[in-house]
């Protein structure tokens, strides 16, 4: 049942529940961020952090942008640090759900967002440390090993930059920005006049019931809608949705670009399906927007 782990004690299975302001019960919350912060960092990454901040000083960067990206960024006027990561090995707890009843598993909701959220935090300390106003093409993964049935490892990974001008572009409470758009997106945001100031995300892990068997037998040869899996997964993804924006407002965002809504069972059923909205916040920073041309660009590759 890969995550469905059943020997966590009971009165432990609901301590990852969290109040969420706006009224939403079940609604996560992000990590809090702590600047200067090494908490969570092992010793072999602190020694990493300290010899990427000596290659810096001589102007060695390391990155994961392709070489178009990487001279598209610096185009743009920010200078690539050093690639950057975080990491949490998770383990997941257990919730049981009616065989007919569809509902959110709160639980396993809260336990994949803070999950990510201790690896994103972790990637942006690992950004400050650097002296960066962000962190570009980020990429949010999940790893699962022979030695570990019941866990799984969430990683953030992308590349730190900081602004060549020196312009301060982090994002509303010092944290440094992240974005999951690829140089070309980054570079092309800012000349028309925006910047991303956060990557955004929502998640929502639903149980959609099983249907009766007269159910079944009433609708056998017929063409006819499944509300109830309609309305099951209509409302597990707008929750999903909902909560991707209420972060972006936390930030003042203008707005949201490259949102991604993916959908995966992590091994718990097919009847438990995990919603998982992603998408790049982004302010103005001029009232007037360029939009350029496109160009006609014919590939030499046969």
């Amino acid at each position: 049942m890969g995550f469905l782990k059943r020997d966590d004690p009971p009165d432990r299975r609901g301590q990852a529940l969290q109040r969420d302001e706006a009224g939403d019960e079940d609604a996560p919350r992000s990590e809090a961020y702590e600047p200067g912060s090494l908490q969570g960092l092992p010793a072999s990454g602190r020694e990493r952090l300290e010899r990427m901040k000596q290659d810096i000083a001589r102007g060695f960067f390391t990155s994961d942008l392709s070489v178009n990206e990487f001279l598209l960024v610096k185009e743009a006027g920010y200078e690539p640090l050093g690639l950057v990561l975080g990491s949490s090995i998770y383990h997941i707890g257990f919730q049981q759900a009616m065989w007919n009843q569809s509902m959110e598993m709160t639980v396993l909701t809260q336990a994949m967002y803070h999950a990510r959220e201790l690896s994103m935090t972790r990637m942006e300390e690992e950004a400050d440390q650097l002296g960066a106003d962000g962190i570009v093409g980020v990429r949010l993964t999940i790893g699962r090993y022979d030695w570990g049935a019941d866990l799984a490892e969430f990683i953030a990974v992308g590349t730190a930059v900081k602004h060549a001008a020196g312009e301060l572009h982090r994002a509303p409470g010092g944290r440094p920005f992240t974005s999951d758009l690829s140089g070309q997106d980054f570079s092309t945001l800012l000349r028309a006049g925006y910047r991303p100031v956060g990557l955004v995300m929502g998640n929502c892990v639903y149980h959609v019931a099983r249907q009766g068997m007269m159910a079944s037998l009433r609708q056998f040869g017929r063409n006819i809608e499944m509300t109830n899996f309609t309305q099951a997964l209509y409302e597990a993804r707008e929750l999903a949705m909902g909560r991707m924006q209420g972060e972006a407002e936390s930030l003042q965002a203008g707005g949201l670009v490259g949102v991604q809504l993916k959908e995966a069972s992590h091994g718990w059923g097919s009847h438990v399906i995990e919603f998982f909205a992603i998408a790049t916040a982004v302010v103005p920073t001029q009232a007037e927007h360029t939009i350029e041309k496109p160009a006609l660009v014919l590939p030499l590759s046969g």
